[in-house]
């Protein structure tokens, strides 16, 4: 649609995120109308902060027209590709998922949807269909760098089914895509907690995503990032508190699945970790929390995820988000400023 700008490729990833933006903007309160009318809204955790109580019932599922937006954006800007349909149908596919995980938590009307386990299937399936395609479709190398230090051959364990011209299958480095994908669903998910928490930090990780693939030569997926920070400044105005809405397992799911899909593409699986370190430390807490409390009975933090934690220190909601969202850049820059370095030495 906009091939006319082809010889502008920069042009067209700004392109990407105003046309996410705008799509975001203009369906968005037309959905909240109709969750409204439907009486289709959020079940607060039980156990979670009390000034969260008044949220019950606010509209969920946001994530439904951030996908429409993307979706627009990375197929109607530019030319897509492989890498174009191959993000989107991973990222559509979990966003199918938590679609599903959302709708059972309303019809249950209760802030638990599916189970974990079926959860986690779901996210495995997703992650090693990805990890298959991408490897024996777009060609990525079965490798792992750290920047200045070392690579890390994840193919030398690899099996060839014999169908077609063959389908190689790298089992180590299956196994760690499986890891980060998965990793990086939950952590965006856990990171979902606050207004305009998880739609921000997204938001800035998603503008280095789009840079990096953009310098890498790899257009299509720089405008798939482009139009995934674009539909999550959409969101942000609906979503900035007290928000008009939540985004949902729809969203969260969907947006870190993009993330560790984009690492995957852009082969920056390590330095995605840096880029997305809040998301990391979200999760983290989590599992210090859940560790701690079976070994001694008591909480290590006052409440998990981390921003919780903060929360009950006496932090209002608006002022852990922003404090976040400066850390989420600090954090991004720091991962741009690594992968612009090696790549520099690469080119000397």
């Amino acid at each position: 649609m906009f091939s006319i700008f082809a010889q502008y490729p920069t042009f067209l990833v700004f392109l990407a995120i105003v046309l996410a933006i705008v799509v975001t903007i203009v369906l968005m309160p037309v959905w909240i109308r109709f969750l409204k009318s439907s009486h289709i809204g959020q079940q607060v955790r039980a156990d979670g902060p009390e000034s969260h109580l008044v949220k019950q019932g606010t509209p969920t599922m946001g994530g439904v027209i951030m996908l429409v937006a993307v979706i627009a954006a990375a197929v109607l800007v530019g030319k897509p590709t492989p890498e174009t349909y191959v993000l989107l149908g991973a990222t559509v596919l979990t966003g199918v998922l938590g679609l599903i995980d959302d709708a059972s938590k309303v019809v249950k009307e209760r802030s638990l949807g599916l189970t974990p386990k079926a959860k986690l299937i779901g996210q495995f399936a997703i992650a090693s269909a990805f990890c298959l395609v991408a490897v024996n479709l777009l060609g990525i190398e079965p490798t792992v760098e750290i920047p200045f230090i070392y690579t890390f051959d994840f193919g030398i364990l690899t099996t060839v089914i014999p169908v077609g011209d063959g389908i190689a299958i790298p089992w180590l480095y299956l196994i760690f895509v499986n890891i980060l994908l998965v990793g990086m669903c939950n952590a965006v998910n856990l990171t979902d907690g606050l207004d305009g928490l998880a739609s921000g930090t997204v938001m800035i990780v998603m503008i280095v995503m789009a840079a990096i693939a953009y310098r890498s030569d790899l257009l299509e997926p720089a405008i798939f990032a482009a139009a995934l920070a674009g539909a999550c400044i959409g969101f942000l105005w609906f979503n900035s508190h007290p928000a008009d809405i939540f985004m949902g397992d729809t969203g969260s799911l969907a947006l870190g699945m993009a993330l560790g899909c984009l690492a995957v593409v852009t082969k920056t699986e390590f330095i995605s970790l840096i880029i997305g370190g809040l998301f990391v430390a979200e999760a983290v807490s989590v599992m210090i929390q859940v560790f701690y409390y079976k070994k001694t009975k008591k909480r290590f933090f006052l409440m998990a995820p981390l921003h919780h934690h903060f929360e009950k220190k006496g932090w209002s909601e608006t002022k852990v988000v922003v404090r976040f969202w400066i850390i989420s850049g600090v954090l991004a820059a720091t991962g741009f400023s690594i992968y612009f370095a090696q790549s520099l030495v690469g080119v000397l």
